[in-house]
């Protein structure tokens, strides 16, 4: 007769483990079915232009370290010729006075006071020997002079010192700001290659289609999407403008500053320099190199344009509601729609 045992149970840890597996998978697969679906198209534009935007502010503060890196460097340049010319000054200054010491000496014996001056540490006595009373008149007056000499060099030794550290405090804030730009272009060139090859090459086309419309406006020769005519700007806002329009098409580079690529202060310092007048680099000193103007119903062709709250981009105002700029990387010099970014205020210059 067979034996009829009953199965064996798990135990509690086994139970306690399948459950606890089970469990796991099925909150795994309800994450992988509720995961973000892939960003569409449109989605993917907003934030590379998002990111896009972030580097411009990231290079106008790139261009206002390299501005201040080039005049720091100019200044060190000028003060230590200063200083080398003044040395040599001092040198034949100090040789004179002792021309005079020793003519003194084979005319009848040194006076004691140019003992005490031509001996131990050159710049210790001086200030000794000029309270001598007996010393000549000539002899006080070519040491005061080079007394004051020494006092002038020490200075400009003391400010070329500190330049030299501003200088590579300035190096070391460049390198970061080109480090943040260069950051944000490969986290948006990241971006737009989540995208399919059909869906970049759409983008593309929009692109290149706003290239093609500002081109249509060029050659109409108002630059102001066909609205009319428009009064050309004079003297040498006019000629500065003139020089912009000659630059559309070509393209938008962070830092750049022509002739063959701009950002966006780049295209506007440059214009104004090859119509023969400075501007600074920076879009944000160049909303203070003029007279405000707050309405765009004042504006006139030629104004600078600038935008955003923190000022970070500029343009050209090209007449009725449009604008003449280096937009961002992707694009190229172009006329664009006054609205498609925050107007802050024009600047006449």
């Amino acid at each position: 007769m067979a034996s009829h045992r009953r199965p064996k149970q798990p135990s509690r840890t086994r139970v306690t483990v399948l459950t606890a597996t089970a469990a796991a998978a099925v909150a795994l697969t309800s994450q992988t079915a509720q995961a973000d679906p892939k960003p569409t198209k449109s989605e993917v534009k907003a934030k590379v232009d998002k990111l896009y935007e972030d580097a411009e502010k990231a290079t106008e503060k790139f261009n206002g370290a390299k501005e201040k890196q080039e005049k720091l460097e100019d200044e060190i340049d000028n003060l230590q010729d200063a200083v080398a010319r003044g040395q040599q000054d001092l040198n034949e200054q100090r040789s004179a006075l002792g021309t005079m010491a020793s003519a003194q000496y084979r005319s009848g014996g040194i006076d004691p006071s140019l003992q005490l001056l031509l001996s131990g540490d050159p710049d210790s006595y001086l200030d000794k020997a000029s309270a001598l009373d007996s010393l000549s008149a000539k002899q006080a007056d070519a040491i005061q002079e080079i007394q004051s000499k020494q006092r002038d060099l020490a200075q400009q030794r003391k400010e070329a010192t500190e330049k030299l550290a501003d200088l590579a405090d300035t190096r070391t804030e460049l390198g970061r700001k080109k480090k943040e730009v260069q950051g944000k272009l490969a986290e948006a060139r990241t971006l737009l290659n989540t995208l399919t090859t059909a869906e970049r090459a759409a983008l593309q086309e929009e692109e290149e289609r706003a290239s093609r419309d500002s081109a249509d406006r060029a050659q109409l020769g108002t630059g102001n999407g066909g609205g009319g005519a428009v009064k050309a700007a004079s003297g040498i806002t006019g000629s500065a403008y003139a020089i912009a329009q000659g630059q559309l098409g070509k393209p938008y580079v962070y830092g750049a500053a022509g002739p063959n690529s701009f950002d966006c202060s780049g295209l506007t310092s440059w214009s104004y320099a090859q119509a023969g007048r400075q501007i600074p680099r920076i879009s944000q000193a160049q909303a203070n190199a003029g007279t405000r103007i707050y309405s765009q119903s004042q504006l006139q062709v030629g104004d600078l344009v600038i935008f955003y709250g923190d000022l970070h981009h500029v343009g050209f105002y090209a007449g009725n509601g449009q604008i003449l700029h280096a937009p961002r990387t992707g694009a190229v010099v172009r006329y664009e729609s006054i609205n498609n970014m925050p107007f802050q205020f024009g600047v006449r210059l």
